[in-house]
């Protein structure tokens, strides 16, 4: 049961577009992000009283190398939605350091115009050096932007090592953004990233526009080859299913955005036809509870009483040389109680 402050906060988020909604929101989310065992407890409660009233939205990851445009883009896309009357949340994932653990949490700065608008909530997260480059509580916060009648929520990741699978992994659609002169044909055809990309949009046209277009050309080349070797869902040439293409913008000057967008339109209308957009959301549903079940088990482990014990003089040996990891790993395990093969 919600506690009275907690029930004042469900009210305020989900009533009319205001001040308060906004404060609401805001402070939901970062009760997502405590790590008290007693904040948790009742960001539960929230999340599952919240719940009918998502699910609503469309959801848009973007994904890109640091200096490719995501910030810009988002803005652009963003202004242009509000004009078009819709209501835009953007969840931006700031890196945070693996030495001090702190986050710079400066993404609303690159996007002035966006943040001061009423319909739009901009809200920096820290990774926490979580693997993947997403903040662990993204996908909550997603939920609660929902609830607050946000209908676009854009993701934005740090763009490192395997942020790109995790945005596709909570999103409807994932938007890979490209830079001009980021390879020949050879990098284009590599597999990995471009197999999960719904989209992608190669970006500061107004730059280079030759290096653009051969960009343009080398990435839907590759495209092809992987829709006969690469995803499935790729392969068919049914115009009824999405096909992953190439397009080209400038998200500075603004270039290209509605053009965007209209292709953001055309994948939903077919994804929700037939019914690519609901399992997929099914799936990341069940994977985000495998996802929370590996977290607490890890976090119960590092807590249990015999681990503790044990931990600092095991540690010690494998920092020596004198314990194989292995063997450290399944003396730890097997002191939870728990067989390691």
């Amino acid at each position: 049961m919600l506690e009275a402050t907690d029930q004042v906060l469900v009210n305020d988020l989900t009533g009319a577009p205001s001040l308060k909604q906004r404060r609401a929101l805001a402070k939901i989310i970062t009760l997502l992000e405590s790590t008290r065992m007693d904040h948790r407890r009742r960001a539960d409660e929230v999340l599952n009283t919240l719940l009918p009233k998502t699910g609503k939205s469309f959801r848009l990851g973007i994904s890109g190398v640091p200096g490719v445009g995501k910030s810009t883009l988002i803005e652009s896309l963003g202004l242009y939605l509000i004009e078009k009357g819709h209501r835009v949340a953007v969840l931006a994932i700031d890196p945070s350091s693996s030495l001090s653990g702190g986050s710079i949490l400066g993404d609303k700065t690159r996007m002035e115009k966006l943040s001061v608008l009423d319909n739009a909530f901009i809200r920096p997260s820290p990774s926490s050096c979580t693997l993947g480059g997403v903040a662990e509580k993204t996908r909550e916060a997603m939920l609660v932007a929902e609830a607050a009648g946000f209908d676009v929520i854009i993701v934005e990741t740090v763009g490192v090592g395997q942020s790109e699978i995790a945005v596709a992994g909570m999103t409807d659609m994932f938007l890979l953004l490209q830079l001009p002169n980021a390879g020949d044909d050879l990098q284009a055809i590599k597999k990995g990233v471009m197999e999960i990309a719904d989209l992608i949009v190669i970006n500061k046209v107004d730059i280079d526009p030759d290096a653009a277009m051969r960009a343009q050309l080398f990435i839907t080349s590759s495209l092809r080859l992987l829709g006969f070797q690469g995803n499935p869902d790729h392969a068919s040439h049914d115009q009824e299913f999405w096909h992953p293409t190439v397009m080209t913008l400038s998200a500075l000057q603004g270039s290209g955005v509605p053009e965007l967008w209209e292709k953001i339109l055309h994948f939903q209308k077919l994804q929700n036809a037939n019914g690519k957009l609901q399992s997929r959301r099914q799936q990341q549903a069940g994977a985000w509870m495998w996802d929370r079940i590996d977290a607490g088990l890890k976090n119960a482990f590092r807590n249990h009483p015999a681990v503790q014990t044990l931990l600092p003089g095991i540690t010690a040996e494998v920092n020596q040389g004198t314990m194989a990891a292995s063997v450290a790993a399944r003396r730890l395990l097997e002191a939870m109680g728990h067989e390691f093969f």
